[in-house]
C-alpha cells in the first residue's frame, strides 16, 4: 500500500443552510463566511499533504460564501457528489467513491486547525493496516481512517452528531482502532474563537477577527 487517499467530507457554504447554529449567534451571512473560511483551510491543508484528494461534496457552491474561492481550490481535486439518505450512508457512499486501493483518510471542514502532521499521523496508521480515529471534544470524532473503505458500510449504522457518535462508530466498525489526538469541532461561535486562537494564520482566524464585532 501507498499513500492513502485523502477524503474531505464537505457542504457549500450557503447563508442560511451553513453552520447553523452559530448562525443563531452571529447571523446566517457571518456564519457561512466562518464556514467557507473553514472549507478552504481544511481543503489547503489536504493538498499540502501531498496525497490524492477526494471532496465528497453537497450543496451549491454558486449561492455558497467565497464560491469562486472554493471553486477554484477544488480545481486540483476530484469532487464527487454526496449520495444517501442520511449523514451516515453518504460517509460510507463517499468512503467507497474515493477508494483507490491505497485506504481513505477522511476529514471534514468543521477542524480547519488541523495540520499536516496530524494528516501523516493517521495515514500512517492507515499505511500499516490499522484503522485509527481521532477524537472530537463532543464525543464525535474528526478523522477516519480505514485501510480497507468497505467497512465503511458500517456508518450507515451510526446516529450522528451526537455526543456517543465516537463510541458508536467504534463499535459499529468492529473496534480495534487507534486513537489521536482530541480536536474541538466548530458547532457553536466559542468554538470558532477557540479554533482561531489555535490556529492564528488561518482563514478562519480571519474572518473571526471580522466577524468579531458583531458577535
Amino acid at each position: 500500500m501507498t499513500d492513502p487517499t485523502v477524503l474531505v467530507v464537505a457542504k457549500a457554504p450557503v447563508p442560511g443552510l451553513a453552520k447553523t447554529r452559530v448562525a443563531e449567534k452571529i447571523g446566517d451571512d457571518a456564519a457561512a463566511e466562518l464556514a467557507a473560511a473553514a472549507l478552504l483551510d481544511t481543503l489547503m491543508t489536504a493538498k499540502a499533504v501531498g496525497w490524492p484528494v477526494v471532496v465528497a461534496m453537497t450543496g451549491d457552491l454558486t449561492q455558497a460564501a467565497r464560491g469562486d474561492e472554493i471553486t477554484d481550490a477544488l480545481a486540483s481535486m476530484r469532487v464527487i457528489e454526496q449520495r444517501g439518505d442520511d449523514f451516515g450512508e453518504r460517509l460510507a457512499h463517499a468512503h467507497a467513491d474515493a477508494e483507490a486501493g491505497r485506504g481513505v483518510v477522511q476529514v471534514g471542514m468543521d477542524t480547519p486547525q488541523l495540520t499536516v502532521a496530524d494528516y501523516l499521523d493517521a495515514g500512517r496508521t492507515v499505511t500499516e493496516g490499522s484503522r485509527v480515529i481521532g477524537p472530537a471534544q463532543d464525543g464525535g470524532w474528526w478523522v477516519l481512517g480505514l485501510p480497507d473503505p468497505a467497512e465503511a458500510h458500517g456508518l450507515r449504522q451510526v446516529e450522528m452528531s451526537t455526543d456517543d457518535t465516537g463510541r458508536l462508530t467504534e463499535e459499529a466498525l468492529g473496534g480495534d482502532f487507534v486513537h489521536l489526538r482530541v480536536v474541538r469541532d466548530m458547532d457553536s461561535w466559542d468554538d470558532a474563537v477557540a479554533i482561531a486562537k489555535d490556529a492564528p494564520l488561518s482563514l478562519l482566524a480571519q474572518a473571526v477577527d471580522t466577524i468579531g464585532d458583531i458577535a
